[in-house]
């Protein structure tokens, strides 16, 4: 009992300290670590058409911690996807206190000529840079984030960010909020398919609810800023599917 007293004043590590992950992994790495879950980010927003004007909106980070919690309780590509297009929408609320952007409309029209409009490529641009921000903050467990992608009818041109549905393997090694009682830990995942590890695979009706590589837009020019971005299938959206907006 003594001898621990001593070990423990000199600062010497006890036997179970020295075995516990925390004690083998470099203070300097966990110390990066907690740097990099507390520290702001920043993200360039395009507007005025075409990226003209940019400006570096700030994100607390106690805002991203939020927003990234909220995709905890996704337990589908699908519901994932449905956060997506909402927590999109959350951030391009903080970008509006902070450039001109909250004049910015759905499409061209309602906003021409007003500081701060943006157009598809501005969108497209912005939204992928705010997609890869969530991805690098590990909200995304079921997808990846693609470069933007175009559409093209007649003379027109179209852009949005895009995003693709991880495989099963691909998922195991995403970094995965903390297990509730009874669920499956990351680690777990990486030893055995989806299906074994607890993941919703089907829908109710049996159907195939993954699809790996599956591509989807999410296109925010359709709407108002601040809104939840319209999230579609690649093939639909290429195909011209999408509110009516002009």
């Amino acid at each position: 009992m003594l001898g621990l007293l001593v070990l423990a004043l000199l600062g010497v590590p006890s036997l179970a300290q020295a075995r516990s992950p925390q004690a083998l992994e470099p203070a300097a790495v966990r110390a990066e670590h907690r740097i990099e879950e507390q520290a702001e980010s920043t993200v360039s927003i395009c507007y005025n058409y075409g990226c003209v004007r940019e400006e570096e909106v700030r994100f607390r980070a106690a805002t991203l911690t939020r927003l990234v919690a909220r995709f905890a309780d996704a337990q589908t590509a699908e519901e994932e996807r449905a956060v997506l297009g909402e927590a999109l929408g959350r951030l391009y609320r903080v970008a509006a206190i902070q450039t001109p952007i909250a004049a910015d409309r759905g499409g061209n029209l309602l906003d021409d000529g007003a500081n701060g409009r943006m157009d598809c490529i501005d969108h497209s641009t912005s939204s992928t840079r705010l997609l890869r921000l969530l991805e690098a903050r590990g909200a995304l467990r079921f997808h990846r984030v693609l470069e933007p992608v175009r559409r093209t009818r007649f003379i027109f041109q179209h852009f949005s960010a895009a995003i693709e549905e991880l495989s099963c393997a691909e998922r195991s090694v995403r970094v995965a909020p903390e297990p509730a009682p009874g669920e499956v830990s990351t680690e777990a995942l990486a030893h055995g398919p989806c299906a074994e590890a607890g993941l919703i695979i089907e829908d109710a009706g049996g159907a195939d609810a993954a699809s790996p590589g599956a591509r989807y837009v999410v296109d925010s020019w359709f709407v108002d800023n601040g809104e939840p971005a319209v999230v579609l299938p690649l093939a639909e959206w290429l195909n011209g599917e999408g509110p009516n907006v002009q």
